[in-house]
């Protein structure tokens, strides 16, 4: 992202804070849409319908308000997703064996033709006591991750 660019601030192109608002023509109707992008993306982060003109045919002109709203909301949009592929990609269970807790976490490295998986023991005190690669699809449950601290850290198959 780069903010060190003057903002841009038309009727239907406002550019600001690493965040471009283009109101374009809506393929579906007659009416117009506005597309948040974020600086240096090549896709928008959010399309959403834009109001009409007073004279119901032109779209209302962007301002101050309705830049940082749509600001506000693309960057929400933006965390969400973040959060949503960080959780498809990493879970984490919470076991105890022989009276010691342990946290078993599998991170899935998602590479285009080798994916894998890395599976981590954490004691109680949170350092990395063990780790192994193992299948992208392996399926980490409290049984499953039970099974690897008892078995001495076999890797599970």
């Amino acid at each position: 992202m780069n903010d060190d660019t003057d903002p841009i601030k038309q009727d239907r192109l406002w550019s600001d804070n690493g965040w471009t608002a283009r109101v374009i023509k809506n393929e579906d109707d007659d009416g117009w849409a506005v597309a948040m992008a974020r600086d240096g993306e090549a896709e928008p982060a959010l399309v959403g319908p834009w109001t009409m003109g007073r004279d119901k045919k032109n779209p209302k002109p962007l301002d101050t308000a309705a830049f940082n709203t749509l600001v506000k909301t693309a960057a929400e949009v933006v965390r969400r997703h973040e959060q949503q592929a960080h959780a498809q990609l990493n879970r984490n269970v919470a076991i105890t064996v022989s009276g010691e807790k342990w946290t078993v976490a599998l991170e899935i490295v998602p590479d285009e033709f080798e994916p894998y998986a890395l599976l981590k023991a954490i004691n109680a005190l949170g350092d990395e006591v063990e780790r192994a690669k193992v299948r992208a699809d392996f399926r980490l449950t409290t049984a499953s991750a039970t099974a690897w601290v008892e078995s001495g850290w076999q890797t599970p198959r």
